[in-house]
Formats: structure tokens, sequence, C-alpha cells
């Protein structure tokens, strides 16, 4: 069985429309963070407020720039592209220059878009596409390492921890793989499998496809998607808990957020503990030995001495690294990470 793989080709041009806020630009920030070398510009409305900091790109400036691909940088609910975005995307397409996007809406199911890509030569590049016939997950265990990335809520860090984690184990030298389950870690790695996009019953299956037998001494680090305390999405974070069978788990969280997004009633976040003793319980339905090996939060919204503060109390209350994975070096949970691992 394999995985959904995509090959881009930068320079890359990153489209945010007229997105309303940076959590629904994540795409756009992932790749701008990850993978800078490969992002020449940003394209959006003039009242966008999202500024990733690139340069500003018209169609013709983007041509002049040697632009290859075009990537629809938002993740909006829903997962639809509006149709005001078309005629840009349109005239992106008509001068050549390849779109692909993580949408749940397909680029190849639009008429127009599909027309105006035949006429300048341009492809289109649908990223949230799971493989065929994925099986429904058996629950064997399996060799090899794994860790997972596990949230309070959607977009607090799953993807930046487990990337982070993974160049630190790559710095050392040691064998590990980052494992992309959503359409931003597929497009940095090239390779994965869309979770969201997979039919429930077939979410642990394809966890388990994702993170397969491994050597003994590799490590999986799998990109967590969605949140179990989340009423919208924790269907598929659990199907991820349990077919990745980990090893450990890393709780993900943002200082900011004291309740749960998107979500219409008031769902508040718990203490943090409460919400490790949560994932442990269920992880360890298929996993025994699961343990926590540490609390990377998101403290952009803090100084340095309120971070340090912050990180240092709630370190002192859970016994466990805390660690900003941006602001610092997640080299504290990965020592305990390999300390503790059975």
């Amino acid at each position: 069985m394999s995985l959904t793989t995509i090959s881009l080709e930068p320079p890359f041009l990153l489209y945010l429309g007229d997105v309303a806020d940076d959590d629904h630009a994540k795409t756009g920030y992932g790749l701008a963070y990850w993978r800078p070398e490969r992002c020449a510009g940003q394209m959006r409305f003039p009242d966008c407020p999202v500024d990733l900091g690139l340069p500003e790109m018209n169609v013709a400036e983007a041509v002049k720039a040697g632009v290859n691909t075009a990537i629809v940088g938002v993740a909006p609910v829903g997962g639809q592209i509006p149709d005001h975005w078309l005629p840009h995307l349109i005239e992106l397409a008509q001068a050549g220059i390849g779109i692909a996007a993580g949408m749940h809406s397909k680029l190849k199911t639009m008429p127009d878009l599909v027309a105006a890509a035949y006429k300048g030569g341009a492809t289109l590049t649908d990223v949230r596409v799971p493989p065929a016939n994925i099986p429904v997950g058996q629950g064997r265990p399996r060799s090899g390492k794994r860790v997972l990335t596990v949230g309070t809520d959607c977009a607090v860090g799953k993807k930046y921890t487990a990337l982070a984690l993974h160049r630190e184990l790559e710095q050392r030298d040691m064998k590990t793989t980052f494992r992309a389950t959503g359409q931003t870690g597929i497009m940095i790695a090239g390779e994965g499998i869309p979770i969201d996009a997979v039919v429930s019953d077939f979410v642990s299956g394809a966890a388990e496809i994702l993170s397969p037998d491994n050597d003994d001494d590799h490590w999986d680090i799998i990109e967590g998607q969605g949140s179990l305390l989340n009423p919208s999405y924790s269907g598929v974070s659990l199907g991820l808990l349990h077919g990745s069978q980990p090893d450990a788990v890393i709780l993900c969280h943002d200082a900011a957020r004291t309740e749960i997004l998107e979500v219409f009633g008031d769902y508040p976040i718990p203490e943090l503990d409460e919400v490790i003793d949560d994932a442990l319980r269920f992880a360890r339905r298929t996993r025994p030995r699961c343990f926590c090996a540490g609390v990377s939060i998101n403290t952009s919204s803090m100084t340095d001495f309120e971070r340090e503060a912050y990180l240092g109390k709630m370190q002192d209350h859970l016994g466990i690294p805390c660690v900003d994975p941006v602001a610092m070096s997640m080299t504290p949970i990965a020592n305990f990470l390999l300390k503790h691992v059975a």
C-alpha cells in the first residue's frame, strides 16, 4: 500500500486570497517557515490581513520571478475554495503556473480552471487525496518506535512540533522519518496520507500504513490532527491515536487559547494534566506502555520573560519538559523521550 506522493516544482507563490486570520493560513505559514528557500512570494487581495512576510506578487511578477507552482496557502473550515478566488487561479494557470491545493474541493473538478490549465500548459495538483484501498485497522503490534503529536485543539502546533522533533533527531544522526497526515505536511515532506480525507472506518488503518513495521532503532514522528477535545474533529484524532500505536505522545497547546475554536457553545480547554491523562488512556488501548514525553506550547503571545515563567511553572506542575518549539530547542523533550522509552 503506497502513500500519497506529490512533487511540486519550486519556486512557490503562496496564494492567500482574503483569508481572515493566521489560524486559517497555516498552510502558507508552514511552507514559509519550513521551506523558505522554495517560497518566492505571496499573492492576496488588498484587504487580506494575513502577511507571510514574503514579497507581494501579481501574476506578471510571478512569471518574471520564475514561479513554477502557486500553492493555495489556506485551510478554511470545510476546505472549499471560494468562487471569488477562481479568477486569480485561472489567470495564474493561463500564465503557465501550476496550481496546488490541499482542499476538500478539488481543482480538477473546476471546468474553467481545468480549461485555463490546459491552455497555459499548467499542472493542477490536488493534495488532499488519500491512496485507494486503505484497509481497516488491525491493532497488530508493530516494530520500530513512534511518537505522535496530540493537541488541546486544532492549529496549536502539532505539525511544527513533529517537524522540530524530527529535525532534532536527524541532527543526532538517528534513524527517523516525519510522517505527514495533513496537506501542509505532505507539501513539506512530499508524501503522507491526508487523514481527514479518509473514510472514518479506515482512519486507524491509514495510520498503520503511514507508520509500518521498521527497525527497532527507527523513529517515526507522526503529525497529529484535530483534538480529542474538539467536538468537530475528535474522530480523526482518535483513529490516528489508535492506529499510530505511539510509544510516546507530545501534547501541543497554544498558551493564548482558553476555549475550543470554531464550535458553537462553551467548550473550555481543561487543565493540561487532564488532557494528557485522557490521551494516554486511549493511546494505551493499542500501546500499553505509551507515555507523554513533554508539552510543546505556542507562547508567541508572550514576552520572553513571560514565556520563561510560564513554561517553568508548567514544567514544575506536570513533571515533564515544556518547551516552545519555535522560540526554543526541542532538546529537552528529545532527551526525556530517549531516556524513558522502553
